[in-house]
């Protein structure tokens, strides 16, 4: 799995343990409805062109980990309003997507282990909320 900055035209890659939670949890079809004033039933659906919601996350703390490295990587692009990310997922299907700041954290890291510094090649797990674009 692949993470590409279009800006600064950088990558990332991330591990091919991490699954799509709510892949299959979302529809593209909206749909809203109201009253006329003569009382009759008024429905609008449309198809919905973005905001698709793609979290990753591992299956458990025991897989799919990064370095620190990686992760301050991530909290660089995180912070940067607007950002447009591509994701390439293992099975070759490609995202143009922005992190998800409406639903905070967009990006949690966690350590693996705790101590009390860490370097730049401990290991960690994240989950990402991201929405294509």
């Amino acid at each position: 799995m692949i993470l590409k900055n279009l800006t600064a035209n950088e990558s990332l890659t991330l591990s091919h343990d991490m699954r799509w939670i709510d892949e299959h949890s979302w529809s593209p079809v909206s749909s809203s409805k109201e009253y006329s004033l003569t009382g009759a039933l008024i429905i609008d659906n449309a198809v919905r062109q973005a905001g698709r919601p793609i979290t990753l996350q591992p299956p458990s703390a025991e897989m799919a980990w990064i370095t620190r490295a990686t992760v301050e990587k991530l909290h660089t692009w995180a912070a940067i309003p607007g950002l447009q990310l591509r994701l390439t997922l293992d099975d070759e299907r490609v995202f143009n997507v922005v992190f998800r700041h409406d639903e905070p954290p967009a990006l949690e890291a966690t350590p693996v282990t705790e101590m009390a510094s860490y370097d730049m090649d401990s290991w960690w797990v994240v989950n990402l909320k991201m929405m294509e674009i």
